[in-house]
């Protein structure tokens, strides 16, 4: 199969596409893959580092106002799809598959104009406006979410495998020794992303004491760009601007606090952490639907970032943590809502869609 993946900017998109690429090629190791993206997105460190090829294109938002760059829009998207159609033709692309962002609309036109099947993946409970446009033509539609409400098949989220094969038992006491933590207590992980955030960093640093004296310990990864960020001077408590080993964070880990992007959620389900979720205040609103699982099941629970303050570690938090029993059944109820082969799943979608074309 020559197969053409598109999608990236964010992990949320680029991690999926990863975690499917591998899979494809572990069932079909004479494939052909190339993968689709812009010069901007994360795709552009992380697509290389899995020793797979990056064609870039001009990154296109779609027009959301009447100004100058809505007025140029057109013939930007037609030299995209122009260069997204010459690649198909040149790499005889037997399927395009997309995962949203900004290269997946111009991939999924092209498609549709060269009479080439398409497979969508759409991450968030609240689909994006690219596999929107995508959905419309084909009926490969993979979510990540019961509740998205987009025509498709519940595949859940395509996940590396470093994550579906972690086995949290086995390595959790080296973990916490590895991360200067205590073997023997549980841990609390807080972290707001690779970027950080500020209201989850002030809220733990101000409660830290309190989440000790509970008997826990706090790993707390702060975020590459909190340059205000001041750590806690407490006992059992480590902060860590950035961890790329993020499987040993998960294995050291027994309650996690965390944004909810999609990915997030999804891992967590996967590996049965179960979570306080404080989702993003602006957007629209995308992070608490991808929660809405989890949180259904028992696993997790959803604060609203304003209301993230000590006092909620104080009074909410802290009593969570004190009742072992809530956090085991919790533990629980996260496992089970997880799916750790959604790269299995989509692959088989992806392969479906192919078939298509040779059956035609």
């Amino acid at each position: 199969m020559r197969i053409l993946l598109a999608g990236g900017g964010t992990a949320g998109h680029v991690n999926p596409m990863l975690a499917t690429a591998a899979r494809l090629l572990e069932r079909h190791p004479d494939a052909e893959l190339t993968i689709l993206g812009t010069a901007e997105g994360l795709e552009r460190e992380l697509v290389p580092r899995a020793g797979l090829e990056l064609v870039t294109i001009e990154k296109l938002p779609f027009p959301r106002r009447p100004d100058a760059a809505a007025l140029r829009f057109p013939g930007r998207w037609r030299r995209a799809v122009a260069q997204v159609r010459a690649l198909i033709r040149e790499r005889r692309i037997d399927v395009v598959v997309g995962f949203g962002g900004y290269a997946a609309a111009p991939a999924y036109r092209a498609a549709r104009l060269e009479g080439v099947p398409i497979a969508v993946h759409e991450a968030n409970a609240k689909p994006g406006l690219a596999n929107v446009l995508g959905a419309r033509w084909t009926e490969h539609v993979g979510l990540s979410y019961r509740t998205t409400r987009m025509r498709g098949s519940f595949v859940g989220m395509p996940l590396r495998a470093e994550i579906t094969g972690l086995d949290r038992a086995a390595l959790r006491a080296g973990a916490r020794a590895e991360l200067g933590l205590d073997p023997e207590r549980p841990t609390l992980l807080v972290t707001g992303g690779s970027q950080g955030a500020r209201s989850l960093n002030r809220a733990i640093v101000a409660g830290a004491q309190d989440i000790v004296d509970a008997g826990w310990q706090v790993l707390h990864l702060s975020g590459g760009r909190q340059t205000d960020f001041e750590p806690a001077e407490v006992d059992h408590y480590v902060a860590i601007e950035y961890l790329d080993r993020m499987h040993l964070a998960l294995a050291a880990a027994d309650l996690v606090v965390c944004r909810a992007g999609s990915l997030t959620v999804s891992e967590l389900m996967a590996v049965g952490l179960p979570a306080v979720y404080v989702p993003l205040p602006y957007g629209n609103g995308e992070q608490g639907l991808n929660a809405a699982d989890q949180v259904a099941s028992g696993g997790a629970l959803l604060v609203p970032d304003a209301e993230f303050t000590a006092e909620w570690v104080r009074t909410r938090l802290v009593p969570l943590l004190r009742d072992e029993g809530r956090v085991a059944r919790m533990a629980a109820a996260s496992a089970g809502a997880g799916v750790a082969d959604g790269a299995d799943r989509m692959s088989d979608l992806v392969e479906r869609a192919a078939a298509s074309r040779r059956q035609r």
